[in-house]
C-alpha cells in the first residue's frame, strides 16, 4: 500500500512538472555578426552584448502571453562577408527566430534587411552605420546608433572648424560602410571649404598601403580620412610612421575607433594623431554605462570593443516590444517597436517612422598614452 502511495506521489510530481515545462515557452533571438576572420573581435564583442541581455533575461522570469518564456541566443557568423550575411539571414528565417540583432557591418546588413522583411522578422542593429539601411523603408528595420551622415559631418567639422586643417586625402576599402562614410565627410569638408588633394582605394583585406600613401604624401595634406575598419587601420598608421607621416591627421568613423587599433598600430607614434568618432555617447555619459562596463568585464574580461552596449540594449529593446504587445509573434509585436520609449544601458531608444533612432548623439575620440579617450 505504502509503495503504491508513493508511486502515485512520484506520478503527480511528474505530472506537474510536465504542466510546468509545457507552459514554459522557448523564444530563439537570433545575432549575427563576423565572429571569423579580421574582424572576429567585433562580432565576438557583438555576441556578448546579446549573450548577457538573454542570460539576465532569463533570470528575470519573462512572462509573455500567459507563458513563462525562455529565450535563446541563435548565432551565426557572417565573416563580413554580404553573401555569407543574407545566408545567416536567410537560416534565421527559417529557424523562425522571433527577433534578430545585427548585423555589425552596412555591407551584410543592407541585404541581409530584405530577407528579414521578406520573412516578417523584424532586426535591429547596433552598428551598421550607412544611411542606405533604412531608406527601402522596411518597416523590420531598426537603427539604435548614428548613422555616417552624423558621424561623417561631425568629423569634417571637427577638423575644419577646431583644429583649422585645410587640406584631406581620402581612403576608403569600398565597402558599403567605408565608402559611405568616407563620401559624407568629403562632400562635408568640401562645403566648409577643405580641400580634397586626393582620393585613393584598397580592400577591407589589404594589408600593405605603402603605394597610395606614398602617392598621397606627395600632395602634402593636412589630414588622412580613411573610411574603414581597424585591421587596416592599424597597419595603415604604422606604414604612415615609416613614410615620415607623423605630422597628418588620421580621422576615421567608428569602424577604427576601437581599443584594438592601438594594438595593431604597434606603438606607432602616428596613434596620436587620430581623431575617430563612434555614434553614441562615451561609456562615461551613458546612462547606464560604467556600472554595464564592470558588469561585461567581469564576464568577458579584455573583449570589450565598441558596440556591445548596443546589441544588449537591442535585445533588451525587442523583448520590450513583445512585453507591451503580449506576444511574441513577430507579426503583433513588430509595430511596438516603432512605438519604443525605451530606458538602456546606452540612451533612451526611441524612433522615426523609418526605424532611424531620434535624436542620436556622437562622440569624437582621440588617443592619449594608447588609451581610447573622449574629445567631446
Amino acid at each position: 500500500m505504502q509503495l503504491k502511495l508513493k508511486l502515485t506521489v512520484v506520478a503527480a510530481i511528474a505530472a506537474a512538472a510536465g504542466v510546468a515545462s509545457a507552459q514554459e515557452q522557448v523564444v530563439k533571438i537570433g545575432h549575427v555578426a563576423p565572429v571569423s576572420g579580421a574582424q572576429a573581435h567585433y562580432g565576438k564583442d557583438n555576441e556578448n552584448g546579446a549573450r548577457m541581455a538573454i542570460e539576465e533575461l532569463n533570470a528575470q522570469g519573462v512572462t509573455i502571453g500567459g507563458k513563462k518564456i525562455k529565450f535563446e541566443l541563435q548565432a551565426e557568423d557572417d565573416a563580413a562577408d554580404p553573401k555569407q550575411g543574407t545566408a545567416a539571414a536567410q537560416k534565421l528565417c527559417d529557424a523562425k527566430v522571433a527577433g534578430v540583432v545585427g548585423h555589425l557591418n552596412s555591407g551584410t546588413t543592407i541585404p541581409a534587411s530584405k530577407v528579414y522583411n521578406d520573412c516578417g522578422i523584424p532586426h535591429v542593429t547596433g552598428a551598421a552605420t550607412n544611411p542606405n539601411l533604412t531608406k527601402p523603408g522596411y518597416k523590420t528595420t531598426f537603427r539604435i546608433i548614428a548613422n555616417d551622415n552624423a558621424l561623417g559631418a561631425g568629423l569634417a567639422a571637427y577638423a575644419v572648424d577646431t583644429l583649422k586643417l585645410k587640406s584631406v586625402a581620402i581612403i576608403d576599402d569600398r565597402t558599403a560602410y567605408g565608402q559611405g562614410v568616407a563620401d559624407v565627410f568629403k562632400k562635408t569638408a568640401a562645403a566648409k571649404g577643405m580641400k580634397v588633394v586626393d582620393e585613393q582605394f584598397t580592400t577591407d583585406k589589404a594589408t600593405d598601403f605603402m603605394a597610395i600613401l606614398t602617392a598621397i604624401k606627395a600632395k602634402n595634406p593636412d589630414a588622412i580620412f580613411y573610411g574603414g575598419m581597424d585591421p587596416q587601420g592599424g597597419p595603415m598608421l604604422r606604414q604612415m610612421e615609416q613614410l615620415g607621416m607623423g605630422n597628418v591627421k588620421y580621422f576615421g568613423g567608428d569602424g577604427i575607433c576601437t581599443a584594438e587599433i592601438a594594438k595593431l598600430a604597434a606603438g606607432a607614434k602616428t596613434l596620436a594623431n587620430v581623431i575617430c568618432a563612434e555614434g553614441g555617447a562615451s561609456l562615461a555619459k551613458m546612462p547606464g554605462g560604467t556600472a554595464w562596463k564592470a558588469k561585461y568585464d567581469a564576464k568577458y574580461p579584455n573583449q570589450f570593443q565598441v558596440y556591445s552596449p548596443y546589441t544588449y540594449d537591442a535585445t533588451f529593446l525587442i523583448v520590450d516590444a513583445m512585453k507591451r504587445a503580449n506576444s511574441v509573434d513577430p507579426k503583433v509585436y513588430t509595430p511596438e517597436l516603432l512605438k519604443a520609449n525605451f530606458k538602456g544601458v546606452t540612451s533612451t531608444i526611441a524612433f522615426e517612422p523609418n526605424g532611424e533612432m531620434k535624436n542620436p548623439a556622437i562622440t569624437l575620440y582621440n588617443y592619449k598614452d594608447g588609451k581610447k579617450t573622449p574629445l567631446n
